[in-house]
């Protein structure tokens, strides 16, 4: 319940950054471009977004954070592994193991140092150029993220010790298309342009017709 949870809050933190920042981005462009426009000036001015830029970089590197996170939790992340497949099965295993629980050791490294400096920067007073907002909320992103993608390393990890079996991502599946309905479709395509003399008889409910051997003249209506 409580994995749920945190899967739940994880995708919701990335879809609503990635959607305040593309919104805000689009809102400044408008504006930039609204402020050129000399009917639309005296509008245009009413309205400060020289924040806009640095709200959306500190978004996008929230954004990175959580997202590196999800990566490993989905199988996201590209990793090569032409010589481990190549392994014997022990040693593949071992192999995989060793490689998530660096991961986990590195990014709990990262966090820590992270945390350190996140706790020394809050006791100053230095703050944002733009927005003014305390720079240690911003450098939060380091230590939340990087302890959250340590945390998601160790689940791989142990799921993988227990079942086996990793987490994987087809990078070629589209969300909403059905693959086995795509191939159906293809192939009676296909078979459609191979035997096209099999698609140009078809029955017109609106009356008998007459067909007569040898030739392809299907003229509805006709009694026989």
């Amino acid at each position: 319940m409580i994995l749920k949870l945190l899967d739940r809050l994880e995708e919701t933190v990335i879809a609503t950054l990635m959607g305040a920042a593309t919104i805000v981005i689009f809102v400044a462009v408008v504006h930039r471009y609204a402020s050129g426009v000399s009917w639309l000036y005296d509008y245009a001015r009413m309205f400060n977004l020289s924040w806009a830029q640095e709200l959306c970089i500190y978004m996008f590197v929230w954004m990175a954070k959580f997202g590196a996170a999800y990566g490993v939790r989905t199988g996201i992340h590209v990793g090569v592994d032409a010589v481990i497949n190549r392994l014997s099965t022990p040693w593949r295993n071992r192999s995989i193991v060793f490689g998530l629980l660096s991961g986990a050791v590195f990014t709990g490294i990262v966090g820590t140092l992270g945390l350190h400096f996140v706790l020394e920067m809050s006791r100053t007073e230095q703050v944002s150029a733009d927005m003014e907002v305390p720079m240690w909320l911003v450098y939060l992103a380091i230590p939340c993220g990087s302890y959250l993608m340590c945390f998601r390393f160790l689940q791989v990890c142990w799921s993988f010790i227990r079942t086996g079996e990793l987490p994987s991502h087809d990078h070629s599946h589209v969300e909403g298309i059905d693959v086995e309905e795509v191939v159906h479709e293809e192939e009676d395509h296909v078979d459609e342009i191979a035997h096209p003399e099999a698609h140009d008889f078809h029955l017109d409910h609106d009356g008998p017709h007459d067909f007569r051997p040898g030739s392809h003249d299907f003229r509805p209506g006709k009694e026989r």
